[in-house]
């Protein structure tokens, strides 16, 4: 009976570190200026897997918490991409960054040289 629950207590510690794993927080450099930007970044990240998203404006940190099963850091950078916000790995298309209010326009030539 001991040796049972000896089991049990290892099996559910181990499925309860598999959960607990799928679960990341990473932080991700995005360009941008304002506290529009900030709304939008964010809003961008409202999808299944993303449980958190907070751009700082001072810093251009974007934290993300989100579900790696269901969602990959790429895909996250590509939907900031999408709404005009370019980030570490993934630069927006000048179509969307062309469509940012002149606020939120920040110095692309810039970024281009890093």
């Amino acid at each position: 009976m001991n040796s049972l629950r000896s089991l049990l207590v290892v099996g559910l510690t181990f499925l309860g570190s598999a959960v607990f794993a799928q679960s990341k927080t990473e932080k991700i450099n995005v360009s941008g200026n304002c506290g529009m930007c900030k709304k939008r970044i964010e809003t961008a990240l409202k999808v299944e897997g993303v449980k958190t998203a907070v751009w700082d404006v001072k810093s251009k940190v974007l934290t993300v918490n989100y579900d790696s099963k269901k969602i990959s850091n790429e895909t996250i950078q590509q939907k900031i991409a999408a709404v005009g916000h370019d980030t570490q790995k993934v630069k927006a298309k000048d179509e969307n960054y062309s469509k940012l209010p002149s606020c939120c326009q920040y110095d692309k030539s810039s970024i281009d040289k890093k």
